[in-house]
């Protein structure tokens, strides 16, 4: 009888053994996700007091990452550098060419041969991260947007910004188009300090261009004491990233974040940021000064793998996975629109530009690169990569689809030259690319329901390109 109580003692006492070492391997478990490295391995941050130069929090931030829009950082610095040196002036015409006209949202709209001045392009540059208007300063300035990046990467090394290559004025995906945290906080002081007199254009809440009224994209302005400027950017493989100046209390940071989930889940890790370090900022010192310094070889060496992610040493607000690694094709494509016959329409349409465009192409042979497991999508949601460096959320809902392209900028440049050729009918599309096994799909969403779509293919199909609508 003894024993028989003693056994049925013993048992609850080990289940609860079990269930102790259960809780803690969950807790364990739990720890781990949390770690910003475990769970959001793209994320750097770094904050910098604008007075000494110290750097106040960092993370991740000499790891290499991709700049989106941030990059129109650099184009706006040689802006107002060529302001300063009395090469331009505020009024002075910016022209469009075909090949800046042509860009992806988001973008001004201004049609080729057409011009702005370089005022206007400031404005669409800070508000609307309008990357027509950085084409078209890239060209006007360097003669080309190659020789323009080459002049934004020179300058980055004058700055002190070793890890920085631009490829872009714009910052529209490019994987040898990389920076990094610290890179962007000195880009952000260098722009604070060289150009006081046109700094204040980053704290400019909207831009009126034409009819549009053009809300500024960073939402801490206005919201966040302190907060004057000064840009956002987003691309998928970059995730949401942001570049803030502070000053208040006589004190005064540049944080930045790059690799957020989300516009709104960025900007609660970089409120988190400057409620934390700001109150940590000297109230002394005169500045941290960056050189402007002799030119440097431009071309630096970017490694073909993603560096390694360091452990995190802060758990911050939800942040990104690590930009994606797939190298970009290297095929070029001559682009033919031929008008499908009036019985070929939906799918067939489709097909039969395909094959016209295949048929044209002119592929350009490059070096075989094993891809990163990673690389390899489980689905094709998985694949989607907006066009647009806006903060923009998940495509859903009715999309149409006008072709299928063995290169991304083939498929980039179809969708600009559709929203071109459609007008107010594809105004407030979102144009995007989905990869499917070698080709590039080009599509527009965010319509309303079944008749818009089917209403702008309809539109399309008179202008000469397929288009089908499906529902996402």
């Amino acid at each position: 009888m003894f024993k028989r109580i003693q056994t049925k003692i013993a048992r609850p006492a080990s289940f609860c053994a079990k269930l102790a070492s259960l809780a803690a391997i969950l807790t364990l478990s739990i720890a781990i996700s949390a770690s910003p490295a475990a769970a959001a391995p793209k994320y750097a941050g770094i904050v910098v007091d604008a007075k000494t130069g110290k750097t106040l929090y960092e993370e991740n931030a000499d790891q290499l990452r991709y700049p989106a829009s941030l990059t129109k950082m650099m184009t706006l610095y040689l802006t107002f550098e060529a302001l300063k040196r009395g090469k331009i002036k505020l009024n002075t015409k910016v022209p469009f060419s075909a090949k800046a006209a042509a860009e992806p949202p988001t973008k001004l709209g201004v049609k080729a041969g057409s011009s702005i001045t370089v005022e206007q392009a400031i404005l669409g540059l800070v508000t609307k991260s309008a990357n027509d208007a950085a084409t078209a300063v890239g060209e006007f300035l360097g003669g080309s947007e190659a020789d323009f990046a080459r002049m934004m990467t020179s300058k980055a090394r004058q700055l002190g910004m070793s890890k920085t290559t631009f490829r872009n004025a714009h910052g529209l995906p490019n994987t040898q188009q990389v920076t990094t945290a610290r890179d962007m906080a000195t880009l952000g002081l260098a722009l604070r300090q060289h150009f006081p007199e046109y700094y204040h254009y980053f704290s400019v809440r909207s831009f009126t261009f034409g009819r549009s009224r053009m809300a500024n994209h960073n939402r801490l302005l206005g919201t966040v004491r302190g907060v004057d400027g000064i840009k956002t950017g987003y691309t998928r493989a970059s995730g949401f990233n942001l570049v803030s100046s502070v000053v208040d209390d006589n004190r005064s940071i540049v944080a930045v974040v790059i690799g957020g989930k989300s516009g709104a889940s960025r900007n609660t890790t970089m409120k988190n940021l400057i409620a934390k370090y700001l109150p940590r900022a000297s109230t002394r010192g005169g500045g941290v000064a960056i050189a402007r310094g002799k030119p440097a070889p431009v071309e630096v060496p970017v490694p073909s793998a993603a560096p390694e992610i360091a452990s995190a040493s802060l758990v911050l607000p939800e942040v990104g996975p690590v930009p994606d690694r797939r190298e970009e094709a290297s095929n070029r494509i001559a682009l033919a629109y031929a008008a499908p016959a009036p019985k070929v329409v939906g799918k067939q349409a489709l097909a039969a530009t395909l094959r016209e465009q295949q048929a044209v192409a002119v592929p350009t042979p490059a070096p075989e690169r094993p891809a990163p497991a990673e690389d390899v999508a489980s689905d094709e949601a998985d694949a989607i990569d907006p066009v647009t460096t806006a903060s923009t959320g998940p495509v859903g809902g009715w999309v149409i689809q006008i072709g299928a392209m063995p290169d991304r900028d083939a498929a980039v440049s179809l969708l600009a030259r559709a929203q071109g050729a459609a007008g107010r009918v594809l105004a407030s599309a979102e144009p995007f690319t989905v990869t499917y096994e070698n080709l590039y799909r080009a599509r527009f969403g965010g319509f309303s329901g079944q008749d818009s779509a089917v209403a702008a293919c309809r539109t399309l199909k008179k202008k000469g390109f397929a288009c089908w609508a499906t529902q996402n």
